[in-house]
């Protein structure tokens, strides 16, 4: 699913406009991206957290030098689903056996 699709399902079930559905979606993602950068993470409940992991600092490998280079210690982006959201995918969603 795409993000247009999302915005047409959420529009068809409520009855907003495609464009204030639109506008919406976008303000959250702005929201979560700003609040992430400031180190705050975002609870939503029932759904799940947008969450800061950290790295540690390590080695890699500059593969056309053929050196080594140090990679220093960030923070990325992670979603962390809820223990109801991950519930409710297995209940729905079948295993296919092979």
């Amino acid at each position: 699913m795409r993000k247009a699709d999302l915005v047409a399902k959420i529009a068809d079930k409520t009855g907003i406009a495609k464009v204030d559905v639109l506008v919406t979606l976008e303000e959250f993602f702005t929201e979560v991206k700003n609040s992430l950068s400031e180190g705050e993470n975002v609870y939503v409940r029932g759904f799940g957290s947008f969450i800061l992991k950290e790295r540690a600092k390590k080695i890699g490998r500059h593969i056309k030098k053929n050196e080594a280079i140090e990679i220093p210690a960030h923070y990325i982006p992670a979603f962390k689903p809820s223990k109801a959201f991950v519930d409710s995918v297995k209940e729905n969603v079948p295993v296919e056996e092979k």
